[in-house]
C-alpha cells in the first residue's frame, strides 16, 4: 500500500537552506515563495533590492526564515563575500537556484538588431547569464561538499534549446518597447544547458545533483499582440504563469529527486513537442 504522507514528506524542505540568485525578479520571487511554503530557509540574492523589503514584509513566514543579500553575480569578489555571508547567517547551504539573468539597464540596447548589436552589451549579458552561474556554483559547491551534498537548479529558457520564431515578434512589445529575441539571450541560455550537464557529471560523486529548469514563454509585461502570437504556437494555447514553474523547482530541490541529475526539463505548454 502506498504511504502518501511518506512520499509527500520527500518534497518537504524543513531546515534546508536555499540560496536564490535573481531573487527580486518575477520568477525569482515565485521560487522564493515556493521554497518558503515548503519550509526552507531562503537567502534571496540580487543586485537590485528595490521594493524587496516591502514584498518580503507581506510574506507569512517565521522569523529568520528569509534573509536578503545584495550581490553582483558577475563579480568574483561580490559572489565570494555574499556566499560567506549566507553561510555565516544560516550555517550551511543545501540548495542553489542559479536563476539570475539580465536584460541590461538599457532595454533599447538589449533589443537592438543583430547587425548593430554591441559587443559590450553582449559581454554584459554573458557576464550575468552564464559567468554569474559559474561563479556562484564555484563558490557554493565546496560548502555543499562539506555537508555531504546538495541540489543545484539552473534556469535556462526554451530559446536555449531552439531558435525563436521571429514571425511572432512583428508588432510585439515588452513594457511598451518593440522587442525581439536577441542572439545573446539564446547563446547564454544554451550555455546554461551545457554547464548543467558538465557540473552534474563533475559533482555526481559528491552527491551534488545539478539540473536545468527550462521555462517556455512566461506572461510578464508583453503586449497582447505578442501574447496571442506566442500562444498560437503553443499546443496548450497560452503562455505560462510564473507559479506553474514552482512545483518542478521544488521537486528538483527536494529529496523527491535524489536520483535525478543532469536533466534539462521544459515547462513550455508543449512547444518543444511540435
Amino acid at each position: 500500500m502506498v504511504n502518501t504522507m511518506k512520499i509527500l514528506k520527500k518534497f518537504c524542505l524543513d531546515e534546508k537552506v536555499a540560496l536564490v540568485t535573481g531573487g527580486s525578479g518575477l520568477l525569482g520571487r515565485k521560487i522564493c515563495e515556493g521554497l518558503l511554503d515548503v519550509g526552507a530557509f531562503v537567502a534571496l540574492i540580487d543586485v537590485n533590492l528595490n521594493e524587496i523589503e516591502e514584498w518580503s514584509a507581506q510574506l507569512d513566514i517565521k522569523k529568520g526564515q528569509l534573509s536578503i543579500f545584495e550581490c553582483d553575480v558577475s563579480s568574483d569578489r561580490s559572489v565570494k563575500l555574499c556566499v560567506d555571508a549566507v553561510v555565516k547567517t544560516f550555517g550551511h547551504i543545501d540548495i542553489l537556484f542559479n536563476n539570475a539573468a539580465t536584460k541590461t539597464a538599457n532595454l533599447h540596447d538589449f533589443f537592438e538588431s543583430f547587425e548593430k548589436y554591441s559587443i559590450d552589451v553582449w559581454r554584459q549579458v554573458m557576464s550575468v547569464n552564464i559567468d554569474g552561474m559559474f561563479l556562484m556554483a564555484q563558490a557554493v559547491g565546496p560548502h555543499m561538499i562539506k555537508v555531504g551534498g546538495g541540489s543545484i537548479v539552473q534556469t535556462s529558457s526554451i530559446y536555449g534549446l531552439s531558435g525563436p520564431d521571429n514571425r511572432i515578434y512583428k508588432g510585439s512589445e515588452y513594457l511598451g518597447m518593440e522587442i525581439n529575441s536577441p542572439a545573446v539571450y539564446s547563446a547564454s541560455k544554451a550555455a546554461v544547458v551545457g554547464f548543467t550537464k558538465w557540473l552534474a557529471t563533475y559533482w555526481a560523486s559528491k552527491e551534488i545533483r545539478v539540473n536545468c529548469l527550462v521555462p517556455g514563454g512566461v506572461s510578464s509585461g508583453q503586449n497582447s499582440v505578442f501574447s496571442k502570437a506566442y500562444s498560437d504556437r503553443i499546443p496548450m494555447g497560452r503562455m505560462a504563469f510564473p507559479s506553474e514553474l514552482i512545483p518542478l523547482a521544488i521537486y528538483l530541490a527536494s529529496d523527491a529527486s535524489t536520483y535525478v541529475t543532469g536533466q534539462v526539463i521544459s515547462v513550455d505548454g508543449g512547444l518543444s513537442a511540435w
